[in-house]
């Protein structure tokens, strides 16, 4: 259902306030060059800060401003399932054409609590939902066999998997069929990940680099494996800096020195250090973005 090159977009600040020309901007950007769906308030998009009033805000804009030119997939996780169904509720009341669904982070649920979870979620919400399985994240690890569970509910189409664990991908995969999205929600290894029989990426770094991110999932989808992996060698010196710093403060930090966003964070997140950016603009320099 979810296929390509999908960015997990930003939420850019001004004055501690959500800067929606820039969010609009920015989404222009990426529909231009080629993105082929849109994922607002994710984790690149600061949702953790986000208040509820900002979050259905965002979700509202971007499926606007797209004006179904491209899919949206609005983030809507939480590690409590009554405000995840709350906001899964809106986004499909916003008109946004899926959800990802973060497995709750901090209370560290069992296997059969992730389960419950998502059962409740799928069955109270008629919207399709992309899982989002990220241990380094939440602590916890959704297996293989899990989400096979899971994979029998109509609505449940696909998971962003960041584990960075080919191994469990194609688990994954063979327990899940090829017909289940599996999606790379890791910019290193979402080519591998396609060659076991995933179907794209919620990438940080198509964020900055999204012709070259859209063009290698063209190629690969096009049977041109060498011009896709000509691709994946080209974007992996953005991969590292993206995340020298906690995602998000290196790719918005990125765009505010390519000049499409103002550098704002909310606490507790801040501005890089010193070294770090330095680090940083040199890759993009090299890279030929600033």
């Amino acid at each position: 259902m979810f296929k390509g090159s999908m960015v997990a977009i930003v939420t850019p600040f001004r004055n501690g306030k959500v800067d929606e020309k820039a969010l609009g901007d920015l989404i222009e950007f990426q529909i231009k060059n080629g993105t082929d769906v849109i994922v607002p308030c994710g984790t690149t998009g600061e949702s953790a800060t986000l208040s509820h009033e900002e979050h259905h805000r965002v979700v509202e804009f971007t499926v606007k401003t797209v004006n179904k030119r491209v899919p949206v997939v609005a983030g809507a996780g939480s590690n409590s399932t009554a405000e995840t169904l709350e906001l899964a509720t809106y986004a499909k009341k916003a008109g946004a054409d899926g959800v990802l669904l973060i497995t709750p982070y901090y209370n560290k649920p069992t296997q059969e609590g992730l389960f419950l979870h998502f059962k409740k979620v799928t069955e109270s919400v008629d919207i399709p939902i992309i899982l989002y399985n990220v241990p380094g994240r939440t602590s916890v690890n959704m297996l293989p066999s899990t989400v096979a569970r899971l994979r029998t509910f109509k609505n449940i189409v696909g998971i962003k998997e960041a584990t960075g664990d080919m191994k469990q991908v194609s688990e994954l995969i063979r327990l899940c069929g090829t017909d289940f999205d599996v999606i790379s929600g890791d910019d290193f290894t979402t080519l591998p990940l396609l060659c076991l029989g995933g179907v794209g990426a919620i990438s940080v770094t198509a964020n900055i680099a999204p012709a070259d991110a859209a063009a290698m999932f063209d190629a690969f989808f096009a049977g041109k494996r060498e011009e896709a992996l000509k691709y994946h060698f080209k974007l992996e010196p953005l991969h590292g800096p993206m995340f020298i710093e906690t995602n998000p403060i290196p790719v918005k930090t990125s765009l505010a020195l390519m000049g499409k966003i103002a550098e704002e964070f909310r606490l507790p997140l801040c501005p890089m250090a010193d070294a770090n950016k330095d680090k940083l603009k040199k890759a993009l320099k090299d890279y030929g973005l600033i």
